[in-house]
């Protein structure tokens, strides 16, 4: 494993208690938290970030995610680190889709360099 993603990785605690567990992908350090929704059948660029580093966990089935060349099928629960200037995409195979997105770093909307878009979008 890749010692950033390892970095990333170890901040993950599991704690169980009496009632079930919990997992904290964070703990008092600037993130920023999303939760992307792809339609049915549709993708988000194939794109990279220069400042931030992010952790996926796949809340639905049928999502496809793209890592550089490698097509992974997650199951809900999964958890895939996306470190800086990889190339990434998520899609939709099938049903509506959702992913837990937290990002390590500056977050920014303008930190998107598009490889591929099907919707027009420049490839900046």
């Amino acid at each position: 494993m890749d010692p950033e993603e390892n970095a990333i990785r170890e901040r993950i605690l599991q704690d169980v208690r009496p009632w079930g567990k919990f997992r904290r992908y964070t703990h008092n350090e600037e993130c920023t938290v999303k939760v992307l929704t792809v339609d049915p059948k549709q993708m988000l660029s194939k794109q990279s970030h220069e400042h931030r580093d992010e952790l996926w966990v796949i809340l639905d089935e049928g999502l496809q995610v793209e890592l550089d060349d490698e097509v992974l099928e997650p199951k809900p629960g999964d958890e895939i680190v996306i470190l800086r200037r990889v190339k990434h995409r998520l899609a939709s195979r099938g049903a509506q889709g959702r992913v837990l997105e937290i990002s390590f770093g500056h977050a920014d909307e303008d930190d998107i360099v598009r490889f591929e878009d099907m919707y027009g979008r420049s490839q900046t």
